[in-house]
């Protein structure tokens, strides 16, 4: 008799524990919840036909750079060096990019400066390039949420294609 006691007494302390880290869980999901929704919301970037929004930075050769410094039609993809799906875009937007007209800026997000030294490398080759850390001036105007993600600017200014992989007028 004495056994079964502390049978049904051990597996009611388990069962308060249980219940216990339950609340506990609960609680901690409410919290993140409402510490999601307060996050500002991101599009998924300028539809086509969207003008290019105001900015300005600085590029890595020191050259400032803003909307109104891009004329004409224009090339602009958005990397970052912690990405796998930039990795393997990233050579195909090189290649446009030495064959097309167009302007090309390359904006490399991310919080190490040493960390986009390579990718700076690269693309500096064909773009003006600016680094920047996440959710700067340069992505919160073009509304990028994630990368890769590319913009073709018409000569109007206006996008004309917003495919996150490249613009389909890439060649493959």
């Amino acid at each position: 008799m004495p056994y079964l006691i502390v049978a049904v007494a051990l597996v009611g302390v388990l069962c308060l524990l249980n219940l216990l880290l339950t609340v506990g869980v609960i609680r901690r999901m409410r919290k993140q919840a409402a510490s999601a929704a307060s996050l500002p919301h991101m599009e998924e970037g300028l539809a086509i036909g969207e003008k290019i929004p105001q900015f300005a930075a600085t590029t890595t050769d020191g050259e400032p750079i803003s909307d109104e410094l891009i004329e004409g039609p224009s090339l602009i993809g958005f990397f970052s060096p912690s990405c796998q799906p930039c990795r393997e875009l990233m050579p195909r937007f090189i290649d446009h990019a030495r064959r097309t007209p167009a302007a090309v800026l390359a904006v490399v997000v991310t919080d190490s400066a040493e960390e986009a030294v390579a990718d700076v490398e690269r693309l500096a080759e064909v773009a003006r390039v600016v680094v920047e850390a996440p959710h700067a001036a340069i992505q919160n105007a073009f509304q990028v949420a994630g990368y890769p993600t590319v913009f073709e600017i018409g000569a109007d200014g206006r996008v004309t294609d917003n495919n996150p992989v490249l613009p389909a007028t890439v060649s493959a």
